[in-house]
């Protein structure tokens, strides 16, 4: 219905119209609409057929998956069903509800000082986290706290799972004695947390496989789990997404097989593993990697015989470590804010938002309050959690999970068929190693840009102090080679030779100055100029420093950007860079696609020599 008030009257007269009407449009309309857009931005030439908008808008990930940029019905066309929430083969849900009318708001403790960590717990719990992951022994929270720590919680209301890679059987001990001298069921969620094949991958324990049937013998008369499958230690190691998926039906598997082994019935064994998986900022592959993880698992269970509601993976979903900045550290609420909304949409049981200053050192008050207050606005006041699923039947997504699935299907085929644990977990590191590299190119060409570090940085921003790690976990940072080069900035500016009005030079004089600040060197701009005296004026008030940048548009280049080069070359220029792709007689050219990370350890042994 419509109501038109465009009459001669003045009189709104309502006119019935279908709503579906004028509403369906074909591919070709949308591959000629996108087209024009394009071409405006000329991210398209005038003469490309329209089909190559496909290409132009479609993202690769590093598995080589390709991300389309629209949804059509033949994506989905012929991809097997996904069932309903909380049934086989599980890609919708382990459950069909939500029994907190949204996903368990995980936080995450690992600091040494008990009595610290001890309010934080109380604080947290006060103010929206329903459940605690606390970092227990070496580097972290003091196994023999964990009672007093405890002792004012409510665990069979908030569930409580430990990490000590270093000493599981001690914490698995330490919090099964809390919950039998609280008399009480734990709640759902609970795990002691072994994860041995895990903690070997990060190089902080041993495979101690009697220790984790032991850890298991704890848990099950407790009715709660025992073992984790951390699927972020390889996350952690710069793994891609089918990487980590393969990674975590292997370690999920081995568990399974081990369990069984020591008398536990296979639907024992299934009940007794939880899995841990990484959230990025890239919220479309994570929305389908936690939809493709069920599904995984839910046919590992099927092929293993397991016939309980524990062929549902327990998903527990962590903002990814790897994607967080040191520098700009307050950008990293955006990210993680992101990373919780593809967890709680792509059905994560419990979803924890590390905060945004965790890649500094030991988070403060301000920083966890942000981190649980994500989850809380992301749920009650987005509603992103009113809906199960709510992603499912998205052709794009439904898609992405099956290419994501079948891919790590193949992968773990591999490794399940290693003649050891050592060889499979070898054969994960040699493609993981692989994947780092291929990432380091695309951040190193910032085809993978990261915000506050590779684009846009601060040169000049000072950052929050907060008290280091006891023992940091070792994590690939993505930012990791910008943000040496800005730990040892360089004290030498380069001089930005802008050549013309403010209105001809700014755009290059922005992308040289951004480019130079992500390596830690700083600018100084000449200003508007009309010809070579005038810039050699500014350069000589400058100090004449010993690399210039010509920035400027291709007329200017055109018209007399050989002249001054020559003229910045004999007034003192060691090195001239310039900011586009004209020949002038420069000694390097910069533009879009440059190797950023190459390019500024040139400038900075010029800027040193």
């Amino acid at each position: 219905m419509a109501s038109d008030p465009s009459t001669s009257s003045g009189t709104p007269v309502t006119i019935e119209v279908p709503l579906s009407q004028g509403l369906e449009h074909t591919q070709d309309e949308w591959e000629s609409a996108t087209a024009a857009v394009l071409r405006k931005s000329r991210r398209l030439s005038d003469d490309a057929d329209p089909g190559e908008v496909w290409g132009t808008l479609a993202t690769t990930t590093l598995d080589g998956i390709s991300v389309t940029p629209l949804g059509t019905p033949a994506l989905s066309a012929d991809l097997p069903d996904g069932g309903l929430p909380g049934q086989a083969p599980f890609t919708r849900g382990a459950t069909a509800t939500r029994e907190l009318d949204g996903w368990d708001v995980r936080a995450w403790f690992t600091d040494p000082d008990a009595e610290r960590t001890a309010r934080d717990v109380v604080t947290d719990l006060e103010n929206g986290v329903n459940s605690l992951w606390i970092s227990a022994g070496t580097g972290g929270v003091p196994i023999d706290a964990l009672a007093a720590i405890l002792e004012p919680v409510f665990v069979d209301l908030a569930a409580v799972v430990v990490d000590a890679p270093f000493e599981p059987l001690e914490a698995a001990r330490a919090l099964a004695a809390v919950i039998a001298d609280k008399g009480v069921e734990a709640a759902a969620g609970t795990s002691l947390g072994a994860d041995p094949i895990g903690a070997a991958f990060r190089g902080r324990g041993v495979v101690d496989f009697d220790a984790t049937v032991e850890i298991a013998r704890l848990a099950h008369p407790l009715g709660i789990r025992g073992l984790t499958v951390d699927a972020t230690a390889v996350h952690d190691a710069g793994a891609s997404d089918v990487q980590e998926l393969a990674y975590s039906l292997a370690a999920g598997a081995q568990y399974l097989r081990t369990l069984v082994e020591a008398g536990f019935s296979v639907d024992e064994a299934a009940g007794l593993i939880d899995f841990r998986y990484a959230a990025t900022d890239e919220q479309f592959p994570t929305i389908a990697k936690l939809r493709a993880a069920r599904r995984l698992w839910g046919r590992v269970a099927e092929l293993s015989g397991v016939t309980s509601a524990a062929a549902g993976q327990l998903q527990h979903a962590v903002t990814s470590r790897p994607m967080m900045s040191r520098y700009d550290p307050y950008v990293n609420m955006l990210r993680t804010t992101v990373a919780a909304f593809a967890a709680g949409v792509g059905g994560a049981a419990s979803v924890t938002v590390l905060p945004f200053d965790e890649p500094l050192g030991l988070p403060e008050p301000f920083s966890r309050r942000i981190a649980r207050n994500t989850s809380s606005l992301l749920i009650s006041e987005s509603h992103v959690a009113a809906v199960t699923d709510p992603a499912g039947g998205s052709h794009a997504v439904e898609k992405l999970t099956d290419d994501l699935a079948r891919d790590a299907w193949a992968l773990f085929g591999e490794i399940d068929a290693a003649d050891s644990l050592e060889a499979a977990l070898d054969l994960v590191r040699e493609r993981v190693a692989v994947t780092v590299s291929d990432r380091a190119l695309a951040v190193a060409k910032r085809r993978r840009p990261l915000t506050g570090v590779s684009e846009f940085p601060q040169v000049d921003e000072t950052l929050p102090e907060r008290r280091p790690y006891d023992r940091p976990l070792e994590v690939h940072r993505y930012a990791g080679e910008f943000e040496a080069l800005r730990d040892e900035p360089v004290s030498s500016p380069v001089f930005l030779a802008s050549m013309g009005t403010v209105a001809g030079f700014t755009a290059r004089a922005t992308f040289a100055a951004n480019l130079l600040a992500a390596g830690g060197v700083g600018t100084v701009v000449g200003g508007p100029s009309e010809g070579v005296d005038e810039v050699l004026t500014a350069y000589e008030s400058a100090g004449r420093p010993s690399v210039v940048c010509l920035v400027g548009n291709d007329k200017a280049y055109e018209a007399w950007g050989a002249d001054l080069v020559g003229a910045l070359r004999q007034a003192g220029a060691s090195h001239v860079v310039l900011a586009g792709k004209a020949e002038v007689g420069a000694d390097t050219t910069i533009a879009m696609g440059v190797d950023a990370l190459a390019f500024l350890r040139s400038i900075r042994e010029e800027l040193v020599r």
